[in-house]
């Protein structure tokens, strides 16, 4: 039986209150890192611990937000009902639920569309419900998985808005991409991951003020780890 290696000699540490950027090419490892992370995976090697506490942990993940890349939620629930659901999942008492719910449906700009069937949704509103159930608790982590793929240029902006607000409430945000462009802008530092193995971790300082300088230490660093070559044009 072929075994496929996910990730391999990972060592990342992330503080308490700053946002965190997994970058890597499609297949580099980020989605599995993310599952690692949550206990959907288990290492083969090697521990994951969130707050000094091995994961899985059902206290640690209480107070822990996840945005998938592609969320499933029922088709057939409103926005609102979906998220009511997720509070109750939360534990959230009856007494305070409904209001909860109105208040972070308004934050990820979904208060006109709440009553609506998600079937009837459109991908950018499909991903503020998503938000919104990952907030519905008041997490202290937020852990992202690619949150900006598929979205228009104005949702990107408020998923960008949102981020820079959970740092200045003092929250974690783990977020992966490969959008470059975006990893920049709210990231405080960046692992870059290539074929499962971390090449390099670099802070805001290395491209701050620098126009194109992350992009250019991404694409050296995964030519180099990858071996690949300039293209040639004739």
């Amino acid at each position: 039986m072929k075994v496929s290696v996910g990730v391999e000699n990972l060592s990342l540490e992330i503080d308490q209150g700053e946002v965190f950027g997994l970058l890597g090419l499609n297949g580099a490892g980020k989605t599995t890192t993310i599952k690692l992370l949550l206990g959907l995976l288990f290492p083969t090697k090697g521990k994951v611990s969130i707050r000094g506490e091995a994961m899985p942990n059902l206290n640690i993940l209480r107070k822990i937000g996840y945005l998938p890349e592609a969320a499933y939620i029922n088709k057939y629930l409103t926005g609102r009902e979906a998220v009511n659901i997720f509070a109750k999942l939360s534990k959230m008492p009856a007494q305070i639920r409904k209001k909860a719910v109105g208040d972070i449906l308004e934050k990820v700009g979904m208060t006109a569309g709440a009553d609506k069937k998600i079937g009837e949704y459109s991908k950018g509103m499909v991903q503020r419900i998503s938000m919104a159930q990952a907030l519905i608790h008041n997490p202290d982590i937020l852990i992202m998985d690619e949150p900006i793929t598929g979205l228009d240029p104005l949702a990107i902006l408020e998923v960008r808005q949102l981020i820079m607000w959970l740092k200045s409430q003092g929250k974690t945000v783990f977020l992966s991409s490969h959008n470059i462009s975006e990893v920049e802008k709210v990231c405080d530092r960046i692992a870059i991951l290539t074929n499962g193995r971390l090449a390099s971790v670099v802070s805001n300082q290395d491209w701050r003020d620098k126009e194109g300088r992350l992009e250019e230490i991404f694409t050296s660093t995964v030519k180099r780890t990858e071996n690949i070559g300039p293209l040639k044009f004739s």
